[in-house]
């Protein structure tokens, strides 16, 4: 069931959901189901499309049996994401078309050949620009999206949310460069293959502290969201520093992907703390 939780994508689901609602509570803007739902099992639909469109297309037939149920699991957060689109405001929808056809390019073969690094010919195996594609698309469906469904002006804050957000998806995504490295084809061009692991991990750490210091170009400041921010840069921080090839695989499946739930826990208890004061649970 664990292993279903992951392979079907829930896990990360959630994890763009939280981030969803961190760009909510960051910008004071009340929680939105609609959006958040349908990130929710837009990533879901998208990830399981991704990951499983190669096997589902060459063995259509002889499927096995966890596959199938991830199949019709997918077909029905497919259902529940064409719901809360319509649910959503017309302009949003146009954005959305724009993420779609990205992960639509990201699994399917639509580009020369000598492009890529093996027979697939989608920009999934472009050298090198994995993690950007990811790094964007993430960015625009967890800051863009919830903030343009609430008519949030978007000013220097939000552009500034936006790359803070594309770095620390970049910075996610490298313990799983970094456990891949065993694996992946030299041809990928991935960070560790380009430039190691020593000099990834310090990659990572330079792109955080750029993460966090950039909260300080922000016309808004304060205290409790500095040091959210900053328990986040840390966590994230080690996560990275004691990654290598031979961590479990739920190192980074699960444990990584955890950090934007983490952060959204954090937010959420320290606001109820800020705004009822320390003795509410009490009465």
């Amino acid at each position: 069931m664990f292993d279903f939780y992951l392979n079907s994508s829930i896990h990360v689901g959630l994890a763009v959901y939280a981030l969803s609602w961190v760009t909510l509570k960051t910008f004071g803007v009340p929680y939105d189901e609609n959006v958040l739902y349908f990130n929710f099992y837009a990533t879901i639909t998208g990830y399981n499309f991704v990951k499983y469109f190669g096997l589902a297309k060459f063995h259509h037939r002889s499927l096995a049996a966890w596959l199938k149920i991830i199949q019709i699991f997918s077909l029905i957060c497919f259902a529940l994401l064409c719901y809360y689109a319509f649910q959503l405001q017309t302009e949003v929808l146009f954005y959305i078309g724009g993420f779609a056809l990205i992960t639509f390019l990201y699994a399917i073969p639509f580009l020369p050949r000598r492009l890529f690094v093996d027979s697939h010919q989608n920009l999934r195996s472009v050298s090198g620009l994995k993690v950007y594609v990811i790094g964007l698309v993430w960015s625009g469906v967890t800051v863009v999206l919830p903030l343009l469904n609430n008519e949030v002006t978007f000013d220097a804050d939000v552009f500034i949310t936006v790359v803070q957000r594309f770095v620390f998806v970049i910075v996610l995504m490298l313990p799983f460069e970094i456990r891949d490295l065993r694996y992946d084809s030299l041809k990928l061009s991935t960070i560790p293959q380009r430039i190691g692991i020593g000099r990834t991990k310090l990659i990572g750490v330079l792109l955080l502290l750029g993460f966090f210091f950039l909260e300080y170009f922000k016309d808004e400041l304060d205290v409790n969201t500095i040091l959210i921010l900053l328990s986040v840069t840390v966590i994230t921080m080690l996560f990275v520093v004691f990654s290598n090839e031979k961590r479990s695989k739920y190192y980074s499946s699960f444990w990584v992907e955890c950090i934007p739930m983490f952060w959204m826990l954090i937010v959420i208890v320290s606001q109820f703390f800020f705004e009822s004061g320390p003795y509410a649970f009490f009465g």
